[in-house]
Order: structure tokens, then C-alpha cells, then sequence
């Protein structure tokens, strides 16, 4: 190794006074930066007509604490199938579910309920029955998009026949129209 022309300078030799000085100055701007926090963000919405009531939430309700009005006996209600969309235009989503009672055995029936949000609470509520359970229908398919609910529904073609084996199949279509929901049926729809 080459010695150095230049005599070693005093102040690149580290003493223990250093490095407090260095954890001080440390400490200090930690703390001064914890004091000058900035404020909280806050996003202001346009007032519009509905300006001082219940915020508006954007998120879909969740049916998880929601009672369906399905009887179920013993049993609880279970929620099979679920999917969200803004159905009636008016930029909250809606979630509509598919339902039935948790049995044991069988093939209990489904129905499909459609949720929103109360504007009062903002709490999830049913707010119609797109398939009752009394229709004996088991929904397959189920898709919500384009402001419609549809659904592959397998039934029976009489009451003859056995609970296990549905021997119709029927497509359904719900639209929301003139403040209520109107079930249509696609073109392509078979009875098998």
C-alpha cells in the first residue's frame, strides 16, 4: 500500500462525541417530522340533490348479516351464489343472491333476492324476490351485468316428479323498469 503525501487529518478519526452528535440530529429530525405532520386527505363530493343526508356508499351490501325472509325450519339460510351490479341506474350496486335453506339431504329449492342499501342507515336490506322458493326452481347459471339478472333455472314439469331430478331447464331475465324488477325470458330458451 502507497503512504499518503498528506499527514492524516484529525477529523476523520470517529471519538465516541461524534457519534452522538449524529444520533442526536437523528433524533431531532424524527421528532420534528413527527409534529409537522400534514393533515388528513379529505375528498370532497359535489352537492347534489340529496346534500346532507346519509352518505352515499358505493361499495355492494353484503348479505351476510341480512335475514331473507325464506323459512328454513332447524335449519339456517344459506347464501349459494352472489354477484353485484347497479341495477336500477342509480350509481349504488345492488348484490342479488342465490338462497336456499343448509339441509342435510335433498335438493332444497333456491331463491334469488336482490339487496341494496337503506338510504336512511345505510344497512344491507332485501329489497325484492326475483324467484321464490315455492317455484321449486334450482338456479345453475347466474350472471349480473348490463343492469339484468340472469339465471339457468331447473324445475319440473310436474309435481310427480322427484325432488332430485329436475326435467326442465327455462332461462330467466330480470330488468329494472318502471321502479320494479320485470322478469323476461331470453330468446334461445328450451324445455328439456
Amino acid at each position: 500500500m502507497q503512504q499518503s503525501a498528506v499527514p492524516e487529518l484529525a477529523h476523520t478519526h470517529t471519538r465516541p462525541i461524534h457519534w452522538v452528535a449524529t444520533a442526536t440530529a437523528v433524533a431531532a429530525v424524527v421528532a420534528f417530522s413527527s409534529v409537522l405532520q400534514p393533515n388528513p386527505a379529505t375528498a370532497a363530493q359535489a352537492a347534489g340533490p340529496e346534500a346532507g343526508s346519509a352518505p352515499v356508499v358505493t361499495t355492494a351490501p353484503d348479505p351476510a348479516h341480512v335475514h331473507f325472509p325464506i323459512e328454513c325450519g332447524p335449519v339456517k339460510a344459506k347464501v349459494q351464489k352472489r354477484a353485484s351490479g347497479d341495477l336500477d341506474g342509480d350509481g349504488r350496486p345492488e348484490t342479488v343472491v342465490v338462497v336456499h335453506c343448509d339441509a342435510a339431504m335433498g335438493t332444497p329449492p333456491d331463491a334469488v333476492y336482490v339487496i341494496t342499501r337503506a338510504k336512511d342507515s345505510g344497512e344491507p336490506r332485501v329489497v325484492a324476490t326475483l324467484l321464490s322458493p315455492k317455484s321449486r326452481n334450482t338456479v345453475t347459471d347466474f350472471t349480473v351485468s348490463d343492469e339484468a339478472v340472469e339465471a339457468t333455472l331447473l324445475g319440473y314439469s310436474t309435481s310427480d316428479v322427484p325432488s332430485c331430478c329436475p326435467d326442465v331447464t327455462d332461462r330467466a331475465k330480470w330488468q329494472w323498469k318502471d321502479g320494479a324488477f320485470v322478469r323476461s325470458t331470453p330468446a334461445g330458451t328450451h324445455t328439456v
